[in-house]
C-alpha cells in the first residue's frame, strides 16, 4: 500500500503536469479528469488561504464538467483539445451563472449574468474544466494586484511579494499549481507583468487574434490571452482562444493561424535583436544581468543577436494619454456607483482623462500610429526584439512600485506598455532569478501578426534555459 506521504507526492504531481501531459494521460488511461480535479481542489485548499488568488471557485459546477469530462474520454470522444484541463478566468472576463466584479466595490453580485465572454464559449466547447474566476485590482488598473474588494492576492514564490498585476491572480494560481491555465487581459503589461513575477508563461497575442465581446472597458488596448507553465500550453490555448467573431468589431475576422504546427521550428538563422532596456530610465541590476544571458542562449540555438539600441521610453507616457481618457469612461458610465471606486490610481487616470480635449486624444493616436511604424521599421532589420519583461524582480505586497526607488505609479511596467499600444505579439517566458531568489521574466516581441513566430522562438529559449520548471517553495 503506498504512503500518505507517497500518495501526497502524486496528487500535487498531478496538479503541475501540463495541459498536453494531462490530456496525453485521460488518453490512456493513467488517470482521469475527476482524479486530476481532485487533486487541484486540494491544492486550492492547501494554498488559497495564503495566497488569496481567487475571486469565485464553484467546485459543484467543476465537478459536474470533470464528470462529462471523464465520461468522453472513456469513450474516447474528447471534444476538445482542452478537455478535462483544470482552468481559471479573470474576474474582468464576463461568464454566464457567475458575476464579474472586475475587482470592484461599483458592481452589484447580483445581477443576472446571463453572458459567458467568447473566450469563455471556447474554452467550455473545448471541454475545460473551469473552476472559477481569479483576483484582479478593480478595472486592472494597477500593476499589483490588490483591492478593497478582495484584499491583498500574494506571489508563490515569496508570500511578502506581489505577483503582479492586473492578471496577479492568474499568474499564482498557475505558479502555484491550481490551474494548468488561467485567461488573462493585457492593455499596460497586465498578463507578462504577473507571467514575470510569478516565473510562468504569458503571452499577449497581437491585438485582435483572440476576440473580446462583450466589449472590454479597455477598448481599442484590450489583448486576451493566456497564462500558463509551458510555452506550448500557450500556444495549445491561444488555439482554442484565437479566431475572427464578428461580435468584436476590432477582431482580426479570420482563423487563428495553426500555431502548434510550427512550434518546434526553432530560431536557427532568425535576426534577434536584444535590448537591455529598452531606453526607459532604470533596470535593475539583476534583470539586466540574468537577461542578458538570453543572448548567448539565441546565439547557440542558431539565431543571429545583436544588441540594439531602441529608445522607447516615451511610450509610457503616451499610454497615458490614450489610457486617462478610458479611465474617464469607466467612471463616467458608472454613475452615481462610481463613488464606490476606490483605486487611487484609475481615479487620478479619470481625472486627467476629464481634463482632456479631443485634440489630446487624437495626438495620442497620431502617437500610437508614429510608434508602430518604427517598431514596422525594426522589424525590416530584425525578425524578433528581446528585452526584459519588467524593470524589477517582484517587490513587497502594499506598494505600487518598488520602495528602493522613487517613481510614478506603475513605471516598473514601461518595458511592456509600448506592445500594447503598436498591437504586437509578445511573450514572457521565465528567464531566471535576482540574488533574492525573485523571478525574472524575458520578453520576446514579434511583428503583427507573428504570432507563431513568437510562440516558436519561446519554446526554443524555454527548452534551452528551463528554470521554468522549477516550483515555488509554497
Amino acid at each position: 500500500m503506498a504512503s500518505r506521504a507517497s500518495e501526497e507526492y502524486v496528487l500535487k504531481d498531478l496538479t503541475y503536469k501540463s495541459a498536453f501531459e494531462l490530456t496525453r494521460g485521460y488518453k490512456t488511461g493513467r488517470f482521469s479528469p475527476l482524479e486530476v480535479l481532485d487533486a487541484v481542489l486540494g491544492r486550492i485548499d492547501e494554498c488559497e488561504g495564503r495566497l488569496n488568488a481567487w475571486r469565485l471557485i464553484d467546485r459543484r459546477r467543476a465537478r459536474r464538467r470533470a464528470q462529462a469530462s471523464a465520461a468522453r474520454w472513456a469513450k474516447g470522444t474528447p471534444c476538445g483539445l482542452l478537455d478535462g484541463v483544470p482552468t481559471a478566468i479573470k474576474d474582468v472576463t464576463e461568464t454566464k451563472d457567475w458575476p464579474t466584479l472586475n475587482g470592484s466595490l461599483a458592481i452589484n453580485a447580483s445581477g443576472s449574468w446571463s453572458v459567458d465572454a467568447i473566450v469563455v464559449e471556447r474554452l467550455k466547447a473545448h471541454g475545460a474544466v473551469i473552476l472559477g474566476k481569479t483576483e484582479t485590482p478593480e478595472y486592472a488598473w494597477r500593476g499589483i494586484t490588490e483591492s478593497e474588494l478582495h484584499g491583498v492576492t500574494h506571489n508563490p514564490w515569496n508570500l511578502d511579494w506581489t505577483p503582479g498585476g492586473s492578471s496577479g491572480g492568474a499568474g499564482a494560481a498557475v505558479s502555484s499549481g491550481m490551474v494548468a491555465i488561467a485567461t488573462g487581459t493585457d492593455s499596460g503589461g497586465s498578463i507578462r507583468g504577473p507571467a514575470s513575477f510569478c516565473s510562468v508563461v504569458g503571452f499577449k497575442p497581437s491585438f485582435g487574434r483572440v476576440p473580446v465581446w462583450p466589449a472590454s472597458p479597455m477598448m481599442m488596448m484590450e489583448h486576451c490571452g493566456p497564462l500558463t507553465r509551458t510555452v506550448r500550453d500557450a500556444a495549445l490555448a491561444f488555439s482554442v482562444m484565437a479566431g475572427g467573431d464578428a461580435r468584436d468589431g476590432y477582431a482580426i475576422q479570420e482563423a487563428a493561424p495553426n500555431v502548434l504546427s510550427q512550434l518546434g521550428r526553432g530560431v536557427k538563422g532568425l535576426k534577434i535583436g536584444f535590448s537591455p532596456d529598452l531606453g526607459v530610465a532604470r533596470v535593475d541590476d539583476d534583470v539586466r544581468q540574468v537577461t542578458a544571458r538570453s543572448r548567448k542562449i539565441f546565439a547557440d540555438l542558431g539565431a543571429i543577436v545583436s544588441r540594439v539600441q531602441l529608445n522607447l521610453s516615451s511610450a509610457y507616457a503616451l499610454s497615458d494619454v490614450v489610457c486617462d481618457p478610458i479611465a474617464a469612461r469607466i467612471r463616467r458610465r458608472l454613475g452615481v456607483k462610481a463613488r464606490k471606486l476606490t483605486n487611487a490610481a484609475l481615479l487620478r487616470c479619470a481625472n486627467r482623462g476629464d481634463a482632456m480635449g479631443a485634440v489630446d486624444f487624437l495626438d495620442g493616436e497620431a502617437g500610437r500610429i508614429e510608434l508602430r511604424a518604427r517598431m514596422a521599421a525594426f522589424h525590416q532589420k530584425y525578425d524578433l526584439l528581446v528585452a526584459p519583461t519588467l524593470t524589477c524582480a517582484p517587490f513587497p505586497v502594499g506598494h505600487d512600485q518598488p520602495p528602493h526607488r522613487e517613481s510614478s505609479d506603475g513605471e516598473f511596467m514601461a518595458t511592456v506598455a509600448p506592445f500594447d499600444l503598436t498591437g504586437q505579439p509578445a511573450i514572457s517566458v521565465p528567464c531566471g532569478f535576482s540574488t533574492a531568489g525573485g523571478p525574472i521574466g524575458l520578453q520576446i516581441v514579434g511583428p503583427l501578426g507573428s504570432d507563431a513566430l513568437v510562440l516558436r522562438a519561446a519554446l526554443a529559449f524555454e527548452k534551452a534555459n528551463p528554470v521554468g520548471s522549477l516550483r515555488p517553495p509554497l
